[in-house]
C-alpha cells in the first residue's frame, strides 16, 4: 500500500510541489471517500484509508496519540472534516442516487481498489514474500468473502437502542482498524443499516452520540494492538490486509451489484440491462483509471516506513 507517514524533509519537497490549499483540499477529499466507505454497503472505510495512503500514518497517530500530535492533529484535520462530510451526505443521498443507481457507484468505488492493487502488493512484499504470507491472504480472502456473504441478508431485527448504538460504532471503528471489513453490510444483517442512516440524516443525537463515541473508544483500543503487529509481523499483516480487500471486493458482486440486474433492480435505476451494465462498465474504468495514476503520483515522493 502507499505509504503515508512523511518525514518533516518530505513534508517540505511535498510543499514545493503542492500548495498547502491544494494539499488541504486532497486530504479533505480522501477524508470524504473514506467517510463514503464507512457507510456505503459493501465497501470499507479501512479499505479506502489504505487506498488513498493515509492508513499506516493514521494507525501509527492514533497508536501513539502524544508523540507528534500537533503536527498529526493539523495534517489530520482536513481527512476528519471530510469523513464527517461523507458520512452525513450519504446519510442524505442514500435512499436517492446511491439507492437508484447503487450498483453503479459500487462499481466505481471497486474500481478505486482495483487500480491501486498493484500498489498495495508491491508494499505488502517491500520486506519479502514467504509461502506462510500467500496462505494468510488466501484464507484472510475466504474469511472476509464467507462473512460478508453471510451479511447479505437481514438475518436479525435488533431494536435500536442507546447500547446497540454504542456496539455499532465499535463495529464501525473496527473497519477502520481491520481493512476490508464492511461494517455496513452487518448493520444490514442486523436490521440497523437503514435506522442508523435516518438517525444520521435526521441529526439524531441519541444514535450520532453512542456511534460516534464507540467507534472511537473501539478504534483507540485496538490501534495500538494494530501497530505492533504491523512493526513485529510486517509481511503477514500486509498480505493479511490485501486478503481482506480481495475478499471484500469479490463479495461486492454477487451481494450488491448483481442483484441490482434483477427486474426490481432496472426498473428503480431506470435503465435497461445493457445501459445498467455500461454504466457499471464506465465507471469501473473511470475508477480503475484514476486510482492506478493516483497510486503512481503518489509513489513519487519519497515515503518512510513507520511500522
Amino acid at each position: 500500500m502507499t505509504k503515508s507517514n512523511l518525514s518533516p524533509d518530505t513534508d517540505e519537497k511535498s510543499a514545493k510541489n503542492l500548495s498547502p490549499v491544494v494539499d488541504w483540499i486532497v486530504r479533505l477529499v480522501k477524508g470524504v471517500i473514506v467517510g463514503i466507505g464507512f457507510i456505503l454497503p459493501g465497501l470499507s472505510g479501512g479499505v479506502m484509508a489504505v487506498i488513498f495512503g493515509i492508513y499506516d500514518r493514521l494507525l501509527k497517530f492514533l497508536a501513539n496519540l502524544k508523540k507528534d500530535f500537533v503536527k498529526n492533529f493539523w495534517f489530520f484535520l482536513p481527512v476528519g472534516i471530510g469523513l464527517l462530510i461523507g458520512i452525513f451526505l450519504f446519510s442524505i443521498v442514500v435512499e436517492k442516487a446511491f439507492g437508484k443507481y447503487v450498483a453503479q457507484f459500487i462499481c466505481l468505488f471497486v474500481g478505486f481498489v482495483v487500480g491501486t492493487f498493484p500498489s498495495l502488493y508491491k508494499t505488502a512484499g517491500k520486506q519479502g514474500r514467504k509461502s506462510k504470507d500467500f496462505i494468510i491472504m488466501f484464507a484472510s480472502t475466504v474469511l472476509i468473502f464467507a462473512l460478508m456473504m453471510m451479511g447479505e441478508q437481514q438475518l436479525m431485527n435488533i431494536a435500536p437502542s442507546i447500547p446497540v448504538w454504542f456496539g455499532s460504532g465499535a463495529l464501525i471503528g473496527l473497519g477502520l482498524i481491520v481493512p476490508g471489513m464492511s461494517p455496513s453490510n452487518f448493520l444490514i444483517y442486523f436490521g440497523l443499516y437503514d435506522k442508523m442512516a435516518s438517525g444520521i440524516k435526521n441529526g439524531d443525537m441519541a444514535t450520532i452520540i453512542p456511534l460516534a463515541v464507540g467507534a472511537i473508544i473501539c478504534v483507540l483500543l485496538f490501534a495500538k494492538l494494530a501497530a505492533y503487529l504491523f512493526r513485529k509481523y510486517y509481511s503477514g499483516m500486509y498480505h493479511f490486509i490485501l486478503g481482506m480487500v480481495i475478499g471484500s471486493s469479490l463479495a461486492i458482486f454477487p451481494t450488491i451489484v448483481f442483484p441490482a440486474f434483477n427486474t426490481e433492480g432496472l426498473e428503480k435505476s431506470g435503465l435497461s440491462f445493457a445501459g445498467a451494465f455500461l454504466f457499471c462498465l464506465i465507471l469501473f474504468a473511470v475508477g480503475t483509471i484514476a486510482s492506478y495514476l493516483f497510486s503512481k503520483v503518489e509513489e513519487k515522493y519519497p515515503r518512510e516506513d513507520i511500522f
